[in-house]
């Protein structure tokens, strides 16, 4: 039978009696992040401060030669009538076709059914059996670390099943969406997959390094070696600040017992019992497998629709659509397994599991429109622009040695990272200048690319100008009402600046080693 879902602890081992000085530090971080406005009015309030910062910065007349057409760029005034056209007329598209939006969406339609058809609650169970509430943290971190691939989609599948693990093994379900968020959001940029990022940076990295090589050429898999590694140093790096730090303070995430109870009732709908569950197990596995076979012979022609321009896999339709081929996916093995288990008993229960998935994140949808507004309206005054072309001046004419300059450089693309979250839109600003300056140095391109690796990951976690932390919140906010911006930097700080100096290091002794970073791109 299924055994019926485990409260959260209410004081975990190392609870209040036995914080020290660094969690009544993270206690006051979190009181002072929770005072703030909700983040839907956090979100126009900051629009206010970008309105008056560009006003300030266009009078100003400051201007900066745009590394990507070599013409001179200014700040655009918020506080002027082609703003106020622009951002009404360009207010519906901007909420339409934010990033987030569309990929949470479709593949909730699909999650939905796999998780109220009890399929999830399932597989955590038994998979997790046998493994100790520690032991369960490294499992959700590696999961985090290695599901990067999934591109936004990550956070939609990942997210909550972190809370259903941790809520297995009598964990706080909240603290499990915690570690899978920072563990997908900080660790991401270490997965040993190729994924479509990987592509893009190494293009972006290739038309910067031609400016002093023409030759010069980073591929996709220049980061490999390294990376490959790193995923699973991260990984262990996160269980242990679990381990040792936050869970002094699991106490502090304990859900509303009402929401609690509705999630609860959402992943077990019926009891099942155990000979027809692990049928009903086994029958998905082999669904999964078909489902995976089908899309390998779909792609196995050179000429496949699935795949991209000449043949190729990363830059490829079904990489770039991962979305749409995780939604089915989704939807796939929990009808197969509702149908097999009688979760689903007719045709109506699908599309009824899809609605309910799409309410279940209605609270999202309305932080993303609040999101979606300032960012438009960040991306029109050309401040990122200023800020990332100025920062890597600073950097050039500071003159410092390699690994001196190694270090600058990660902190002050770290701290760029807190305003400008995009990666792609970071990476694609800074490395014009970056690349080249080191290439001068005589670093290799592929270096640089690491160490922005190193410094875009880790504060993705404690910014709330990133549109995943906005959306852990809101996952947190399913289960406690209560839940804020302070609540997910007080647990999230520890984990990013651990792993900053933990990854960091790891670099520099792997530079000093001189281990190459992928097959065919030395670190020197």
């Amino acid at each position: 039978m299924s055994t019926p879902v485990q409260p959260a602890p209410e004081a975990p081992p190392g609870g209040s009696g036995e914080e020290g000085r660094g969690s009544r530090f993270l206690d006051v971080i979190e009181r002072a992040g929770n005072a703030l406005p909700h983040p839907f009015w956090l979100f126009w309030i900051l629009a206010g401060v970008v309105a008056v910062a560009s006003w300030a910065l266009n009078a100003s007349g400051l201007e900066v030669e745009d590394p990507s057409s070599g013409d001179l760029v200014g700040v655009r005034s918020a506080l002027s009538s082609d703003a106020v056209r622009d951002l009404i007329t360009g207010a519906e598209e901007s909420f339409v076709t934010f990033g987030p939006l569309g990929t949470v969406l479709m593949v909730m339609l699909g999650v939905a059914v796999a998780e109220r058809s009890g399929l999830f609650e399932a597989l955590a169970r038994r998979m997790l059996s046998g493994l100790s509430p520690r032991t369960v943290v490294l499992g959700v971190a590696l999961g985090g670390v290695l599901g990067k691939f999934l591109s936004d989609s990550a956070y939609v599948v990942l997210i909550p099943l972190g809370a259903v693990a941790f809520r297995a093994v009598g964990r706080s379900p909240m603290l499990g969406m915690i570690v899978a968020f920072v563990s997908i959001n900080a660790a991401g940029d270490a997965n040993p997959l190729i994924a479509p990022g990987d592509a893009l940076f190494a293009s972006v990295a290739t038309e910067a390094a031609q400016l002093i090589d023409k030759e010069a050429v980073v591929r996709p898999t220049d980061n490999m070696y390294f990376t490959t590694v790193s995923a699973f140093v991260l990984a262990a790096t996160i269980a242990l600040v679990v381990d040792k730090v936050l869970a002094k303070r699991e106490h502090h995430l304990t859900p509303d017992a009402d929401l609690e109870a509705a999630a609860a009732r959402q992943v077990v709908a019926a009891e099942v019992d155990d000979a027809t569950e692990l049928r009903a197990l086994k029958l998905t596995g082999a669904a999964v497998l078909g489902y995976a076979a089908l899309i390998v012979l779909a792609m196995l022609p050179t000429g496949s629709p699935l795949r991209g321009e000449g043949g190729a896999i990363v830059e490829s339709t079904f990489m770039n659509s991962i979305a749409v081929f995780l939604t089915v996916f989704f939807l796939f093995i929990g009808a197969v397994y509702g149908w097999l288990t009688g979760q689903i008993k007719g045709s109506r229960a699908i599309p009824q599991f899809m609605a309910e998935g799409v309410r279940s994140i209605a609270p999202l949808l309305v932080l993303f429109f609040a999101v979606s507004q300032f960012l438009a309206l960040f991306k029109w005054t050309g401040i990122a622009t200023v800020v990332a072309v100025e920062g890597a001046d600073f950097l050039k004419g500071l003159g410092a040695p390699t690994l001196l300059l190694f270090t600058l450089l990660i902190v002050a693309i770290a701290l760029m990272n807190l305003v400008i979250t995009s990666g792609s839109a970071l990476w694609s600003l800074v490395a014009p200048a970056l690349v080249p300056m080191l290439m001068l140095l005589g670093t290799n391109p592929a270096t640089t690319m690491a160490l922005y690796r190193i410094a875009d990951s880790c504060t993705n976690s404690i910014t709330p100008m990133s549109t995943s932390f906005m959306l852990c919140v809101g996952y947190l906010q399913t289960l406690r009402r209560k839940a804020g911006i302070g609540t997910l930097v007080s647990f999230t700080l520890p984990v990013a600046m651990v792993m900053l100096v933990v990854w960091t290091a790891l670099f520099f002794v792997w530079y000093a080693l001189g281990i190459p970073l992928g097959p065919g791109a030395p670190v020197r």
